[in-house]
């Protein structure tokens, strides 16, 4: 798999929340942390994503932002 974004993560399936139109999907990145992102059920479909099977997280984002009380 060749892409422009530079932030891939590899890690591992923990667990799949499916919803109507969109899953919520966990992954293990190691060291005790985890990623979770929100995917539409088709995506979860097309990738065969299950708890276990291996994913990457690549992540593209224009800005990230950061707020406090």
């Amino acid at each position: 798999m060749k892409i422009s974004a530079r932030n891939q993560i590899k890690g591992t399936v923990l667990k799949v929340e499916p919803g109507i139109v969109s899953a919520i999907v966990t992954l293990d990145v190691g060291n005790g942390n985890q990623l979770v992102a929100s995917i539409t059920m088709d995506s979860v479909k097309n990738l065969d994503l299950k708890p276990g099977a291996p994913a990457y997280a690549i992540i593209k984002a224009s800005s990230v932002m950061i707020g406090v009380d």
